[in-house]
Formats: structure tokens, C-alpha cells, sequence
């Protein structure tokens, strides 16, 4: 059934995009509240001047009237120039002076009359020195300050200070200011995202090109692990400890395909010829005898590298059972060694079991247990050529079974040592030497763990090779 493909971006592409996606939606939103805060800022310090005129106003005028001095004509100019020139300003407010009846005496503006028509009675009344009214011809907002123009026989009238809310919040310059400071944000931050971005996709990138190579079955990946991010640096390390695992095991399974076939090829031949000598009467009496013996052990040992194979892919989709039963390990340990020993026939192997223990009880299956043991000891004659001394020893910790099997022979290399666990690995002496497909320790070591215990190689010197295995101790 035929999928459409979907349209990918590059990684750089899909975080830039999205981070300077969520850069211009935050520096949108500092733009909008700053406008806010600086629009709400300006009108609060305009109305904070329209007091300060208001009550410098009433002030004048308090002295005007005293002293006789000219009344308003004289001080509104002044008062409008000086403000003027602090605010910069090129539109003026309206100012209105009215008597203690609400009435309009003076003012700046050609229809003095407009104040009445918004401006209640009850406004001069109230304690409220500024107001917002609501115009209707044409719709909007404006703000009256007032300040009272008191004598020493009460109040003679107030002052107010008249300006729409539009003159002020209207800010020119810190609007200016704080575009180009948004703006020039938004392309650092952009720029400093790329740089992030370019420099944490750049090893990935680095390892997708090397899992291509891969693909294509070139195993040789240069990857720099010098990277500053231990997130990076594990991705890159354990990709580089893939590859190379990949390519030895790509080795292990042509050297198992050539192996296997060798291995089997090897006794199919050697019966088919001795079966053909008997056949065509090369071969007679005793003889003809002799050569069908051969024949029988080494169809023997072809069935039991076929069953190790078949055993070990059983046991690998685990289709194998382990039926967990308690025993005596000494006693197990005893019996298996003996059997082993005795059907050797070999009397140039010798072997001594130490127990710390009169008995140790064990969850264990008896018989995948007795292959563990016979894998062990048959690994340890073919190490020692099959002379030398097996030392098996008994103990236990507080939950487990530790049983050590350790042979005289000759160590294990340091570099075979970390794979001799690895299904169908064979040492480099032992594939000349000793046939097999490699699948005695890794299929030991599943049956332990297959038994809540384990199998590992302890040491290998030239003072013996010592393997452990441990099992857990029955709990009542």
C-alpha cells in the first residue's frame, strides 16, 4: 500500500523557525504591555503637571485678587509658556477659571460655555480633584483637573485645567526608542538562536551521516566526541561504540557462516568418505570395523553441535522451560563432577572440590545447572590440553550461591576477554584447535540468569582462568 512521504524540515530549519516564532510572540507581547505601562506613565505624570498648573494658577490668582495686580490676563500667558517649554509640548491645555456659582469668568478657549455641558455641579462639590468626562460630538475622553482658589472669606471659585486623554498619552520619542529596542531584541536573540542551533545540529547531523555510512555497510564513522554537551558527547560515544560493535559482529557472522560450515562440513565428509571406503570393500573385517566406530563418534559430534545450535535458538525465543527445584549444590556440584570426570576416561585430568559448607540449599534447575558445569569443565580441558587440574570451591554470601570453577591453563588474552561471552565467538587458538560454534559461554551464562543468577569470567592469568557462577539460596 503506497503511503505519501511527509514533507520533513531540517532540524536547524524546525528550531529556528519555532524559537524565533516564540521570540516575536514574546517581544509582541513586551512591546504591548510596555506601550501600556508608558501610555498609563505619560498620562500620569501630564495629569501630575495639569495639578501642579491648577494649584500654581489659583496660587496666582489668590495673589492677584489680594494684591489688585491684573487678574488672569496677566498670568495665564506666563503659566502657558512655561509649560510649554517644559513639556515641549505644541498643544496647550484649556484652562477655565469659574466663580463659586460654577460659572466660567475667564478662559483660553473661544466657547468658554462647552465646560458647562459636561462638568456637573456636583464635581465642584466632591473632593475629587481630577475626572474623567465622556464626550459624545465627537465620542471622547477628557480629563478635568481642578484646584479651588481659597481667601480668608472661603472660596472664591476654582481652576481647571482641561485636555483630552489623547493629548495626554501621546508619546512620540520613547515609542521610537522602545521599537528600535524590541526590534534590535528580536534580531539578537534571533541570531544568537541560530548560533545554538547550528552548533547543537551540527553533531547531529555529523551522526546521521555516519548512520548512513552504516547503512551502506562502511563501518570506518569519524565522529569528534569533543563536544561540550554530555548529552552530545554520550550520544556520539555510545553511536561510535555501536559501529564498532556492528562491524565485529558483521565479522563474527561471516567468520560464523564459514565456521558453521567448516565445522559441520568437517565430520559430514570424514563420514561420507569412511562410509564409501566400507562401501566399496576398501576396507575389511576389523578394519571396515574401526572405520564405522569413527564414523558413529563423529556423527556424534555432529549431532551435538546441531543440538547446541538448535538448544541455543530454542532457548534465545525462550521456548526452553526451567523448572526451579531446591537441592544440596554441594551435593549437585559432586555428582555432576564425578560423571563428567569418569565418562573423560582421562587420567592425566584431576580435579578437588572445597566447600566452606557442609551443605548449601539452592532454587535451581538441576539440569540446566549440569550444563552450566559441563560447559565449564569441558572448556577447561580444552584450555589445559587435556592434562592439568580443575579446582571447583563452594561458598556463599548472604543470598547467593558462589561456585568458582578455575583450570591451570593458559590465560585468556586481554583483548578476547570482554567478547568471550558473545554468541559465536571463538579465540583465535581455540577456532584451530577445538571444534565448536561458539555458543557454550553465552548460552551458560542465559541459563544462569535465566535462574536469577549469573556467569561471568572473574580472572584470567598465567596463574589459572577462573569463572563464577552464582545462583540464589533457598529462602524458606
Amino acid at each position: 500500500m503506497y503511503t505519501q512521504q511527509a514533507k520533513r524540515s531540517s532540524l536547524l530549519r524546525y528550531w529556528t523557525t519555532r524559537y524565533a516564532l516564540t521570540l516575536v510572540i514574546g517581544l509582541a507581547i513586551i512591546l504591548i504591555v510596555s506601550v501600556l505601562w508608558i501610555r498609563h506613565s505619560t498620562l500620569e505624570n501630564n495629569l501630575n503637571l495639569n495639578k501642579y498648573m491648577a494649584e500654581e494658577i489659583a496660587d496666582r490668582m489668590e495673589n492677584s485678587i489680594a494684591n489688585d495686580s491684573g487678574g488672569p490676563l496677566k498670568i495665564f500667558p506666563n503659566i502657558l509658556e512655561d509649560r510649554s517649554k517644559i513639556l515641549n509640548s505644541k498643544k496647550e491645555p484649556s484652562l477655565y477659571i469659574v466663580n463659586e456659582n460654577g460659572k466660567v469668568i475667564f478662559s483660553n478657549v473661544r466657547s468658554p460655555g462647552v465646560i458647562n455641558s459636561f462638568v456637573s455641579s456636583s464635581f465642584f462639590s466632591s473632593k475629587d480633584t481630577v475626572k474623567k468626562f465622556r464626550l459624545d460630538s465627537p465620542p471622547y475622553d477628557i480629563y478635568v483637573v481642578k484646584s479651588a482658589i481659597e481667601m480668608e472669606n472661603g472660596e472664591k471659585g476654582w481652576v481647571l485645567v482641561v485636555q483630552p486623554e489623547k493629548e495626554l498619552t501621546e508619546v512620540h520619542q520613547e515609542y521610537s526608542l522602545l521599537l528600535i529596542m524590541i526590534i534590535s531584541l528580536g534580531l539578537l536573540g534571533w541570531g544568537a538562536i541560530y548560533f545554538l542551533s547550528r552548533k547543537l545540529t551540527s553533531p547531529i547531523q555529523d551522526v546521521s551521516k555516519a548512520a548512513k555510512r552504516i547503512e551502506a555497510g562502511l563501518y570506518d564513522v569519524n565522529l569528534s566526541e569533543n563536544v561540550p554537551q554530555q548529552e552530545m558527547y554520550e550520544l556520539i560515544h555510545s553511536f561510535k561504540e555501536m559501529a564498532q560493535k556492528l562491524e565485529r559482529l558483521e565479522s563474527l557472522r561471516a567468520e560464523l557462516l564459514a565456521g558453521v560450515t567448516h565445522e559441520l562440513k568437517t565430520p559430514v565428509t570424514s563420514i561420507s568418505g569412511l562410509l564409501q571406503a566400507v562401501k566399496d570393500d576398501v576396507v575389511t573385517g576389523e578394519e571396515a570395523k574401526e572405520f564405522l566406530d569413527i564414523s558413529v563418534k563423529e556423527t556424534s559430534k555432529l549431532q551435538n553441535m546441531i543440538g547446541d545450535l538448535l538448544d541455543f535458538n530454542a532457548f534465545t525465543a525462550q521456548a526452553i522451560p526451567i523448572n526451579i527445584e531446591t537441592h544440596d549444590a554441594l551435593d549437585l556440584v559432586k555428582e555432576i563432577t564425578y560423571q563428567w570426570h569418569l565418562a573423560q576416561g582421562n587420567e592425566a585430568l584431576s580435579y578437588d572440590i572445597n566447600a566452606t559448607n557442609k551443605s548449601i540449599l539452592v532454587d535451581v534447575d538441576p539440569m540446566r545447572f549440569q550444563q552450566i558445569m559441563t560447559n565449564l569443565l569441558n572448556n577447561a580441558k580444552h584450555a589445559m590440553k587435556e592434562s592439568g587440574h580443575i579446582t571447583i570451591e563452594c561458598s556463599k554470601s548472604l543470598t547467593q550461591l558462589l561456585i568458582t570453577v578455575t583450570n591451570n591453563g593458559p590465560p585468556i588474552s586481554e583483548e578476547e576477554q570482554p567478547f568471550i561471552f558473545d554468541r559465536f565467538f571463538r579465540g583465535e587458538k581455540k577456532k584451530y584447535e577445538v571444534r565448536g560454534l561458539g555458543l557454550g559461554l553465552p548460552f551458560s551464562q542465559m541459563l544462569a540468569r535465566a535462574m536469577n543468577g549469573d556467569l561471568f569470567l572473574q580472572s584470567s592469568s598465567n596463574e589459572g582462568t577462573l569463572f563464577t557462577i552464582t545462583l540464589p539460596l533457598h529462602t524458606d
